[in-house]
């Protein structure tokens, strides 16, 4: 479990990979032993973030620092990078 949890920080992009929201990105928020917290500043905010198992979270190597983020930094994060993949797929 070590391992896994080092490859997780906060600040990190991550895609559900399963439940309702499969697929949806979001802003790992905070960590623990089991879970991640993920937030997308819309449905799920910083104070209310999502409890998500972690092998239900797939990360994606990107970090950002949101030591100090709100609503509006987080959706922010996530609109740039929903830019850069539509560009990619050109």
């Amino acid at each position: 479990m070590g391992y896994r949890m080092s490859r997780y920080k906060a600040g990190m992009l991550a895609r559900s990979k399963a439940g309702h929201d499969a697929g949806r990105l979001y802003v790992i928020i905070e960590l623990d032993d089991a879970y991640v917290y993920l937030a997308d500043g819309r449905i799920r905010t910083v104070n209310n973030p999502k409890k998500k198992k972690i092998r239900h979270a797939e990360i994606i190597c990107k970090e950002y620092d949101v030591s100090a983020a709100d609503d509006v930094q987080i959706r922010r994060i996530l609109k740039e990078n929903e830019n850069i993949r539509s560009r990619e797929s050109m």
